[in-house]
């Protein structure tokens, strides 16, 4: 979380002109300065693949967990959290008498005596994030959220004191596994309190005290978002719980008008489609899907191209086209699964005397780092539909691959002694050291018993083509 000094910029709508909570945001970008914003590419340091020691490239490939490669999706959520978060401010001036009766009455009981700037008018808008585990969400919520300071602290403005001097810009909580409004609640004071630096608040006794609590500190405060990540735990988890919680959440955008954005894996939209109320307000400001990269999408490429290139191995593989689908086969387009391939893969050739990378060491670096996750039911139907159409003929995976040093493997290096030696049968010894049932793959499986008492057993083994005596004559 990042706290800065209020730096005002005019605002572009007159609406918002003369508004510190809103000329204090980083000004308006073109979306070619937003998404290199967005970006984070891990210093590379290319010397390191010369390093002698195989140690010290394999920690370095840990780097790979912090690349942000932005795709087209962040620069439409960055949007719509910008501007709802402009849209809340847009009706809580702090110079105005709107806003001073906001701040001091709660809005169930404020007085019948109407300001000359008018009632108080909620503006908070509703946003939905969905995707399957792994696509980039956290990611995404990441870079754009922080994107923004965290808290804005005012001075003054243009010489202007501000009664309320804090601004915080954005908080982000999970969801509760039990739906209870109460840990919600005590969830978003304790961010409200680690936002602020300050001592930590005891919760009220009641709920009914507790939520009004939570509403005083969002008002003093100028909450722009609240972020509830993790939003699939509400389905039905407990009679009447997820509705309460919701109705909890809603209130907060009917009463205090701020933005809400909910953040969250496949169910949630079926549990927000289930009224029309629900899903009304959840996507007033922005509904989005996060879905797995294609193959051929120019996403994917960007992605994967940016990831090829952090490699600590002392060879440079090429990214080939069979290298690419296999990446994308064995990871359905999950980009964090894809990641995770990539960097196992690393790890299981450093030191190893041949560091170059094929589509063998890529389906076993799958199965390492990916196990768990690739028996998954969306991961297995996600390929399903992804499958492609096998080529007739492989290309040689080897063949450019530029070595740094043919002499910087310590003589102790741990070898990966099941690597096959003939690459000819590699997939072929792969898929075997990998079967469940090795029976299965062996036509013959009780050959040798069954001979065994034969007169001429080799001339058994021969006719059922298993021993061959004559090579030459044989493969001519």
């Amino acid at each position: 979380m990042r706290t800065e000094k209020a730096v005002y910029n005019e605002a572009i709508l007159p609406e918002h002109k003369g508004n510190p909570l809103i000329e204090a945001l980083p000004p308006k970008m073109q979306q070619r300065e937003i998404m290199d914003k967005l970006q984070y590419y891990p210093p590379l340091d290319k010397e390191i693949r010369r390093h002698e020691d195989p140690l010290v490239r394999e920690e370095y490939t840990q780097r790979l967990k912090t690349l942000r490669q932005p795709l087209p999706l962040y620069f439409d959520c960055f949007r719509a959290i910008e501007t709802a978060i402009k849209a809340n401010y847009s009706a809580k001036n702090p110079f105005t008498p709107t806003t001073s009766q906001f701040l001091h009455y709660p809005v169930d009981s404020r007085p019948n005596i109407k300001p000359k700037t008018g009632w108080f008018e909620p503006k908070g808008d509703g946003i939905t994030l969905i995707g399957e585990s792994g696509v980039g969400k956290s990611s995404l919520l990441e870079q754009v959220l922080n994107y923004f300071p965290s808290v804005i602290q005012h001075d003054s403005y243009h010489g202007t004191e501000l009664e309320h001097k804090t601004q915080i810009v954005w908080l982000k909580v999970d969801c509760p596994n039990n739906s209870s409004v109460r840990d919600l609640c005590e969830e978003i004071l304790l961010s409200i309190d680690l936002a602020l630096g300050g001592a930590k608040t005891k919760p009220e006794s009641t709920i009914g005290k507790l939520m009004r609590q939570i509403e005083q500190k969002i008002k003093v405060n100028f909450l722009g978002i609240l972020v509830i990540d993790e939003m699939q735990r509400l389905v039905f988890n407990r009679t009447g719980g997820e509705n309460n919680l919701l109705n909890f959440l809603h209130s907060l955008v009917n009463k205090l008008g701020i933005a809400l954005l909910f953040c969250a894996n496949p169910p949630f939209d079926e549990t927000l489609s289930k009224t029309l109320k629900a899903a009304r307000r959840a996507e007033s400001g922005g509904f989005f899907v996060m879905e797995p990269l294609e193959r051929n999408s120019h996403a994917w490429e960007c992605f994967v191209e940016e990831l090829w290139d952090l490699h600590w191995t002392n060879v440079t593989t090429e990214l080939t086209e069979d290298l690419n689908d296999k990446l994308h086969e064995l990871s359905a387009g999950n980009v964090d699964m894809a990641s995770r391939t990539y960097r196992n893969a690393q790890q299981l050739v450093i030191g190893t005397g041949d560091e170059t990378i094929n589509v063998a060491v890529l389906e076993q670096a799958y199965r390492k780092a990916c196990g768990l996750s690739s028996q998954t039911e969306e991961i297995r139907n996600l390929k399903i539909e992804n499958q492609l159409p096998r080529r007739n003929k492989r290309q040689h995976l080897h063949g450019k691959a530029t070595a740094f040093s043919e002499n910087s493997i310590k003589p102790n290096a741990i070898r990966d002694v099941t690597r096959p030696q003939h690459r000819e049968f590699e997939l072929q010894i792969r898929h075997a050291m990998n079967e469940i049932d090795v029976l299965s793959l062996i036509e013959y499986p009780s050959l040798l018993r069954d001979v065994e008492g034969e007169d001429d057993p080799f001339a058994i083994l021969k006719l059922k083509n298993i021993l061959c005596t004559d090579p030459l004559d044989h493969f001519k």
